[in-house]
């Protein structure tokens, strides 16, 4: 049961953070002043297995403004693309705070079969 909520709890997480990303990269781009500065940034992430942090990258690629470059899990690291370098401190927080604990619910890394 606990699995099952976690799971809808980052379908919804997800599709939020879709909606509000999608919005926040459209007015990036068409706002007058200052054009954004891509960047590359590594970002650790927590105790999930192989499985969740392929599903991090793949979460974080659909989310509009970002994009997984590479998945290390022998350094358990994700290499980003961010569309803008304004807040990349920001980023990985949202990320974190949106996505992690329920991949922690979904792919513990001692859960490994």
């Amino acid at each position: 049961m606990r699995r099952l909520v976690a799971a809808i709890e980052l379908l919804l997480r997800f599709l939020w953070q879709v909606v509000l990303s999608g919005l926040a990269t459209a007015w990036l781009i068409v706002k007058p002043g200052r054009r954004p500065q891509p960047m590359l940034l590594r970002m650790s992430y927590g105790p999930i297995d192989p499985r969740g942090a392929a599903l991090l990258g793949c979460l974080i690629t659909l989310t509009p403004g970002t994009t997984t470059l590479d998945v290390d899990a022998e350094r358990r690291e994700l290499l980003l693309h961010l569309l803008d370098d304004v807040d990349p401190e920001g980023a990985v927080a949202g990320i974190r705070r949106e996505f992690e604990r329920p991949l922690k619910v979904l792919f513990p890394l001692e859960d490994l079969r």
